[in-house]
C-alpha cells in the first residue's frame, strides 16, 4: 500500500547515511559488527542473534569463587549445591579460596589465575565481584554467574557500580548472569519424565517456584534462568536460545521489567516464527508493581498499556497469577495443535454445563450447537428430556457404566469439536471415578484436547493423583478459569502462528523519499506550527485540507474565495497546543466579511495571549465523517509507537485507543481498528455510511513509516481529528500537532 511514496537506496547509499549521521554500521554481535543489511531504516536490529548458552547449562568445567565448607557459612550450603550440579551434568568442580586446601575433598585453588583449565563457567560467591570478573575476562572464562546484590535495584550508586560490571564483561567478551541472581538454574531437574519441556525464565527465583514445582505432577521442565538485574544475559537471549531447543514445547516468564523493548520482541518474533508458545506474568499493571518491580531488579517496567500491546502484538501470551501460568504452559507444552476450535462442554450436571458454558462463552471460546443428527446419536444413551446441544448433560448415571465412553467417543468423533472439557466439581466415586478412567482412555486414542476440571479442594484422591495426573494426554485443572484461559490461549496462539508473519521481514531497510522531504521540515528541539506539521504529513502522502497560510486580512479573503466557501480559519504558531480553548479556531464561514472579522479577532486573541502566530490558516471544511487520532508517541522501553483511537474530544473522554509497535503491516493495523470499543461507529451507526477503513489504515502504515524514519527526532505526532469520510472518499487530517527532539 506504500509503494508509491517509498523509494529504494542501494546498500552503499545507505551504508552512506548512517556514517553520514555519525552512527555506527550496527550493534556488535558476538564481537561482529551487524551488517547494514540486518538493520531496519532506523539502524536498529532486524533479527534476535541466538546466544550459544550450551555450555552455561551444560558446562565442562565449572569453577565456584569464594567456595567454602565450613559449618553456619552462607556460601557453604551454595557450594555444597553446586558440588552435586557439577556432578550431574558430569562437570570438573575447581573450588576458588585464597586459604583453603580443599573444599569438600576437593582441592582448592587459591586464586583464578592459579585455575588448572579454563573453565567454561565460574559461580562468584564474594561481596565485589568487579576484581574477579577481571581475572575471569585474563582466564578466558565463558560464562560468569554474579549473586550478589546492591547494584542497579537500589540506586544511581549501584546502577553505576551495575554499569562498570557490563562494561568489564562487553571488553572481555564473556558473558554474565547476574547481578542480584541466584541458585535456580542449578537446581535438580528429574530426568524420568517425558514429553516436550517447559523452559522458565524468572526474574525473581521465587516466582518461579510453582512452574518449578509441576514437575511433581509428572510435567517436564528443560531449564530455569533466573536473570537478576541483566547487567549482560537478558530475558531476550534466553527467550531467543530456549525457542531453539527441540526439547521445550512451552517457555514461561516472570518479568518484572526489561532491559531492553527492542530484543525482547526480536526474541519473541524468534519464538513466534518457530510456533513456541511463550507465557509471560508481566509485573507493572499499577503504579505500586512498577515501583516495587524497579526496587527489585531496577528495570524499566514500560507504560503497561505498550507493553500489553507489544506482547499480543508478537503472540507472548499475557497472564496475571503464578497458577494461570502454571496450568497455561502446561497446556501448551504438551497439547498437540487442535483439528478444529470448537469447545464442547460435557457435564453430570445441568447447573455444571450451564455454569461452565457461561464461563466459556464470555472468555471467546466457540460452543457450537451440535447438528440434530450428532444429538440424536447421544440421545441414545442420554435420555431425551436432558439437553445434549452444548453443553451436553448426561444427567449422571450413563457415567457408571458402559454409555458413559460411548458418550464421549461420540462427542470426540464429531468433526465440529476440537476440545472436550469436563468440570467435575467434586469427588463422587460411584460416578467421578469411571468418568475420569473414560476421559483417560478416550483421550488416547484421539487428537484431540480433553481438558477436566478436578473441582476438589483436597486433591489427594486416586482418581486425580493417580489417574488424572498419570495421564499425559488429559489436561488437568484445578479451576474453571485456568482452565479457559489455558484453552483459550491454546487455541489463539495456534491461530496466532499459522498466520503470523514476522513483520521485521518486511521492515523498511532504506529512507523512503518522503524522509528527505520531512528532515528539511524538522526544528529539532521545537513544536512545530500547523501550517508546519500539516507539511510534514504531506510528506508522507498523508490526504489535509486545501487550505492557505495568510498574513493579512485581504490575504484571507482571496484564500477562502480559492479553497471554496465555507471555510474554517485557524491561528498557526508553534506556541499553541489547543487552539479551541484560546478561541483561535473559527469555523463555517461563509463570506468575505466575516473571514476579514475573523482574521482580526484571531489575531487579537494571539496579541493579548503572547502568542507569536506565523499566520492564520485558511482550511477547506470538511464535515461528514468519523472523527479519529492517529499519533505517535515514545515509549521508554519500545521505542516510537503508533496509536489509533476515537478522535476529537472522544479521545481525552473515553481513551478508546489501540497501541503497536512499529514495525508492522497492514493485518496488524486493522487489528488496532478491532480492538477499539467504539469500533462500530467505523462502520456506520444510525443510518450514516460505513466509513473508509482502507483510507483509515493506509494513514496509520504511513504514520508508523514516519516514526520509523525519523526515530528520534520526531519526539511526538498527534493528527487530532482525522475525517475518516464514507467508504471510497478517503480520509483526511483536519488538525496535527508535531514536536521535534
Amino acid at each position: 500500500m506504500l509503494g508509491s511514496t517509498h523509494g529504494t537506496l542501494t546498500t552503499d547509499s545507505r551504508r552512506a547515511r548512517v556514517i553520514a549521521c555519525g552512527e555506527q554500521p550496527g550493534p556488535a554481535v558476538h564481537g561482529r559488527p551487524a551488517d547494514v543489511d540486518d538493520l531496519d531504516v532506523s539502524g536498529r536490529p532486524l533479527h534476535a542473534e541466538v546466544p550459544d548458552l550450551d555450555r552455561f547449562f551444560r558446562p565442562e568445567s565449572v569453577a565456584v569463587v569464594g567456595a567454602s565448607d565450613a559449618e553456619g557459612r552462607p556460601n557453604t550450603g551454595i557450594t555444597r549445591q553446586l558440588v552435586a550440579w557439577a556432578e550431574r551434568v558430569g562437570a570438573r568442580l575447581h573450588p576458588v579460596h585464597p586459604s583453603r586446601p580443599s573444599v569438600f575433598g576437593i582441592p582448592c585453588s587459591p586464586s583464578v589465575a592459579d585455575l588448572p583449565e579454563q573453565v567454561d563457567l565460574a559461580v562468584l560467591l564474594v561481596a565485589d565481584p568487579l576484581p574477579v570478573l577481571d581475572e575471569l575476562a585474563e582466564a578466558k572464562a565463558k560464562f560468569a554467574v554474579v549473586f550478589a546484590s546492591g547494584f542497579a535495584e537500589t540506586g544511581a550508586a549501584g546502577a553505576a557500580a551495575q554499569e562498570r560490571l557490563a562494561a568489564t564483561v562487553a571488553r572481555s567478551g564473556m558473558r554474565l548472569l547476574g547481578p542480584n541472581t541466584n541458585l535456580n538454574a542449578f537446581e535438580r531437574f528429574r530426568d524420568d519424565l517425558d514429553g516436550p519441556a517447559i523452559a522458565l525464565i524468572t526474574q525473581s527465583g521465587h516466582q518461579g517456584r510453582p512452574v518449578f514445582a509441576l514437575q511433581e505432577l509428572g510435567i517436564r521442565l528443560s531449564h530455569w534462568a533466573p536473570t537478576g538485574n541483566e547487567a549482560d544475559l537478558e530475558t531476550a537471549d534466553f527467550l531467543s536460545y530456549f525457542a531453539e531447543r527441540p526439547e521445550v514445547g512451552a517457555i514461561a516468564c516472570y518479568i518484572e521489567g526489561l532491559k531492553d523493548g527492542r530484543s525482547f520482541l526480536l526474541a519473541a518474533d524468534r519464538a513466534a516464527r518457530r510456533k513456541v508458545p511463550v507465557v509471560a506474568v508481566k509485573v507493572g499493571r499499577t503504579e505500586t508493581g512498577a515501583r516495587t518491580a524497579a526496587s527489585h531488579t531496577g528495570k524499566l517496567t514500560g507504560a503497561d498499556t505498550v507493553v500489553d500491546a507489544a506482547l499480543r502484538q508478537f503472540g507472548v501470551i499475557r497472564v496475571d497469577g503464578l497458577d494461570e501460568l502454571q496450568d497455561t504452559a502446561a497446556l501448551l507444552a504438551r497439547a498437540r495443535p487442535p483439528v478444529a476450535d470448537g469447545v464442547v462442554v460435557y457435564s453430570i450436571s445441568g447447573g455444571t454445563g450451564a455454569h461452565f458454558a457461561d464461563l466459556a462463552t464470555e472468555a471467546g471460546l466457540r460452543l457450537p450447537v451440535l447438528s440434530e443428527a450428532k444429538q440424536a446419536e447421544l440421545h441414545q444413551w442420554i435420555p431425551e428430556y436432558l439437553s445434549v446441544a452444548n453443553p451436553v448433560d448426561n444427567g449422571g448415571h450413563p457415567v457408571g457404566d458402559e454409555r458413559g465412553r460411548k458418550i464421549i467417543d461420540a462427542i470426540l468423533d464429531d468433526p465440529a469439536v476440537g476440545v472436550l472439557i469436563c468440570p467435575i466439581t467434586g469427588p463422587f466415586p460411584p460416578l467421578s471415578d469411571r468418568l475420569v478412567k473414560d476421559l483417560v482412555d478416550a483421550a488416547e486414542r484421539t487428537d484431540k484436547l480433553v481438558c477436566v476440571v478436578w473441582g476438589s479442594p483436597v486433591g489427594t484422591e486416586p482418581a486425580y493423583r493417580e489417574v488424572l495426573l498419570g495421564s499425559s494426554r488429559v489436561a488437568t485443572f484445578r479451576t474453571a478459569a485456568n482452565c479457559v484461559t489455558a484453552v483459550r490461549a491454546h487455541l489463539d496462539h495456534h491461530r496466532f502462528t499459522a498466520r503470523y508473519r514476522s513483520p521485521f521481514d518486511e521492515a523498511p531497510r532504506t529512507p523512503s523519499p518522503s524522509f528527505r522531504k520531512a528532515q528539511a521540515l524538522m526544528r529539532p528541539g521545537q513544536q512545530l506550527s500547523e501550517h508546519a506539521a500539516k507539511q510534514l504529513l504531506r510528506a508522507y502522502g498523508i490526504r489535509v485540507p486545501r487550505e492557505q497560510l495568510v498574513t493579512s486580512a485581504a490575504a484571507a479573503v482571496r484564500a477562502a474565495g480559492l479553497v471554496g466557501y465555507p471555510v474554517v480559519m485557524k491561528a498557526s504558531g508553534a506556541q499553541i497546543a489547543h487552539k479551541t480553548e484560546l478561541g483561535l479556531v473559527k469555523v463555517g464561514l461563509t463570506s468575505a466579511s466575516q473571514v476579514r472579522d475573523a482574521y482580526r479577532e484571531l489575531t487579537d486573541i494571539a496579541r493579548h495571549e503572547g502568542i507569536a502566530l506565523d499566520g492564520v490558516l485558511v482550511c477547506q471544511m470538511v464535515e461528514k465523517g468519523v472523527e479519529m487520532v492517529v499519533g505517535v508517541t515514545h515509549d521508554e522501553l519500545f521505542g516510537p509507537t503508533v496509536t489509533v483511537g476515537l478522535g476529537g474530544v472522544l479521545v481525552e473522554v473515553l481513551h478508546d485507543v489501540a497501541v503497536r509497535v512499529p514495525p508492522f503491516g497492514e493485518e496488524q493495523a486493522r487489528d488496532m481498528l478491532g480492538d477499539l470499543r467504539g469500533r462500530a461507529l467505523l462502520d456506520g451507526v444510525r443510518g450514516r455510511p460505513p466509513a473508509d477503513l482502507d483510507a483509515l489504515v493506509e494513514v496509520v502504515l504511513r504514520v508508523q513509516r514516519m516514526a520509523l524514519e525519523l526515530g528520534d527526532e520526531l519526539a511526538e505526532l498527534d493528527i487530532n481529528p482525522l475525517m475518516v469520510l464514507p467508504r471510497g472518499q478517503g480520509a483526511v487530517a483536519l488538525d496535527a500537532l508535531a514536536v521535534c527532539r
